[in-house]
């Protein structure tokens, strides 16, 4: 007994408490914003970008940045010349997709509940949608690992995903979610559809990093799609390379809005 006392004051609860309370992000890197003032709209940012993410705005000639493309490399910030790129802290970036927008409905019981019982919340909203936990099919349709060993993060003592009653299942017969990674290499086109088809209505599916997005750097290869969408539908999308667990998780909460 006095051995567990002793365990409990040495190790203290180590799980984080996002999204309950934010996440110290003074240490990561996210999005990249330009100042349009500081601009000198010399191309250099254009010219270097490694993953084609950064495109000249037709109508004020100010370059823009396609954050589904972006690798988050802070190379623009770098060759600025004129200073006018930042890497900033935000790192919340999962977006709905707009094209499958008429299917969300709003929940406005949970919009309007207290924002610290988000846990309960979250585990309550799950079983009212799905009579159950949420499972999660992740799918590797070709990427480098990096996104994967980021979700699996999800599942150690510090993130703790299943303290919302979320969890993952190895098949997608028990899944309501496919989280894809990697940029659907033509190997995997096929095992990505299967996988889809598989998997029951209503389902949600979530592109995790900028392979998913849009095909990352490695878009225009003869051996990718640009992105999973290409292949099926897909309902939030999470931009980074690879995006932190806290985005990830900040994108399956968001994708729960989708359905009813």
């Amino acid at each position: 007994m006095f051995k567990v006392l002793k365990k409990i004051l040495q190790y203290p609860r180590l799980t984080q408490s996002y999204p309950k309370r934010p996440a110290d992000a003074s240490l990561f890197i996210g999005k990249p914003v330009i100042d349009g003032l500081k601009c000198n709209k010399c191309g250099e940012c254009i010219s270097r970008c490694p993953s084609a993410a950064i495109a000249s705005d037709p109508e004020t000639g100010t370059p823009a940045i396609n954050l589904h493309a972006c690798v988050f490399c802070a190379l623009c910030e770098e060759i600025c010349p004129a200073g006018a790129i930042l890497m900033t802290s935000e790192f919340e970036l999962a977006e709905i997709n707009s094209e499958l927008e008429s299917r969300r409905e709003t929940d406005d019981e949970f919009e309007e509940e207290a924002y610290e019982e988000l846990g309960r919340l979250v585990e309550q909203k799950i079983k009212r949608i799905f009579g159950r936990s949420l499972q999660i099919r992740e799918v590797d349709a070709g990427s480098c690992n990096g996104c994967d060993y980021e979700i699996n993060a999800l599942n150690n003592p510090f993130n703790d995903i299943e303290r919302f009653g979320i969890h993952f299942v190895a098949s997608p017969r028990h899944a309501d979610m496919l989280l894809v990674t990697g940029t659907a290499t033509r190997n995997m086109e096929l095992a990505l559809l299967k996988t889809y088809e598989a998997t029951p209505d209503p389902k949600l599916v979530v592109a995790v990093g900028a392979c998913a997005c849009s095909g990352g750097i490695f878009r225009e290869s003869y051996a990718v799609r640009e992105g999973i969408g290409s292949l099926v539908p897909v309902d939030v999308f999470i931009p980074g390379c690879p995006p932190r667990p806290q985005a990830i998780l900040h994108g399956i909460l968001k994708a729960l809005d989708r359905i009813k």
